[in-house]
């Protein structure tokens, strides 16, 4: 009999290993066909510096200096028989993980300070729990580095100024930051609910695929126009100018309430971190985004 705890460790330490020196096939990919598009020299020589990053990374060090605030997404099936043993495990993971990878030590205590050494610390882990129909348990792993997140706001706009408005906050956000987010960035962005509720969406969106399109037509003609109008500021790879300021752009909404219009805009730097498995009540491990054999 298979030790639940240990396997579900285990899978979460191989998530944290592979998302920090193995970005996914999409976004690497993604930064390849910029490389290749990219006409401006001073643009294609960044793209070309983070290529070969990557090589590097795929020795088996981390991809980025800042390997993150550690955040799980951990969408746990009401029939998964051992629901009580993820939350120790899942932590116990990003401990060995910063010690084993090695991680830089993220977890600061905004009150007290002091650095805990080991990723974890009050709430950090962060975990995202989503109870669904199921017997198995998806976990991805989405390290979330600081220089993008400072990048990301909420915006409390007034409901007459409507999706033009949307555009409009959107734009002018990666125009105040310019590429201090380590662009080509990809862009999360939430509408409606409330204020927390948005940028929970917003960032959400950013562990979408990039090829993935938005199952609603109208929703997924914004995502196109806006990222074809964060290209056309020139912004470019580093903020050095360029045609790839962005590589995607994924929006979802909730219902908003009729005297707001909040939106979230959740930003992520090119080293788009991010790794799935998901275990079976039998205790088997699905790598789906860094496949155990796989490139």
């Amino acid at each position: 009999m298979k030790d639940p705890a240990q396997v579900i460790h285990d899978t979460a330490l191989r998530l944290l290993t592979m998302a920090a020196t193995k970005l996914p096939p999409d976004v690497e990919a993604a930064l390849k066909k910029a490389h290749s598009l990219e006409t401006d020299t001073t643009a294609k020589t960044q793209l070309s510096a983070i290529l070969t990053n990557l090589e590097l990374a795929a020795e088996g060090v981390p991809m980025c200096q800042d390997t993150g605030i550690i955040i799980f997404y951990v969408k746990v099936g009401d029939r998964f028989p051992f629901i009580g043993e993820i939350r120790d495990a899942l932590i116990k993971a990003t401990k060995d993980a910063t010690a084993s990878i090695p991680l830089r030590p993220n977890a600061v205590n905004p009150i007290k300070g002091g650095n805990t050494g080991d990723n974890t610390g009050e709430k950090i882990p962060w975990i995202n729990w989503e109870i669904v129909k199921g017997d198995s348990v998806e976990i991805t792993v989405f390290p979330k580095g600081g220089g993008s997140e400072n990048a990301s706001i909420v915006g409390m706009l007034k409901p007459g100024v409507g999706l033009a408005g949307v555009k409009k906050l959107v734009v002018d956000n990666a125009m105040r930051y310019m590429g201090e987010a380590c662009s080509p960035n990809i862009i999360g962005i939430g509408i409606g609910g409330g204020a927390d509720i948005s940028i929970k969406i917003a960032k959400q969106q950013l562990l979408r695929p990039l090829d993935d399109h938005h199952p609603d037509p109208e929703v997924a003609k914004i995502e196109g126009e806006i990222m074809e109008a964060l290209n056309a500021t020139g912004i470019g790879p580093m903020g050095l100018g360029g045609k790839t300021t962005v590589l995607g752009v994924k929006l979802d909404y909730a219902m908003r309430h009729p005297a707001s219009l909040p939106v979230g805009v959740a930003v992520q730097c090119w080293a788009a971190r991010r790794s799935t498995a998901v275990i079976s009540k039998g205790l088997d491990v699905k790598y789906l985004t860094h496949p155990i054999g796989g490139k």
